[in-house]
């Protein structure tokens, strides 16, 4: 569990300086909220965890639509 939670802060910290540099709708932003979602997910947050990946399908919309 211990492992898990370590896990939740190191990568809540990654997706905040992602979305500082690269922007949320960056593709690899993008994949850090997922990986957040599935650690969310692991600890039985599924509220959490759905609420987080429609934002990232929402935000990933938002990106194909800019690259075509």
């Amino acid at each position: 569990q211990r492992a898990i939670e370590g896990s939740e802060v190191l990568e809540v910290q990654v997706v905040e300086i992602r979305k500082r540099v690269l922007g949320q709708e960056h593709p690899s932003t993008l994949t850090s909220m997922a990986n957040l979602a599935f650690i969310y997910r692991s600890q039985g947050g599924i509220d959490t965890t759905i609420a987080l990946m429609i934002q990232v399908a929402s935000l990933s919309s938002v990106y194909s639509a800019k690259t075509i």
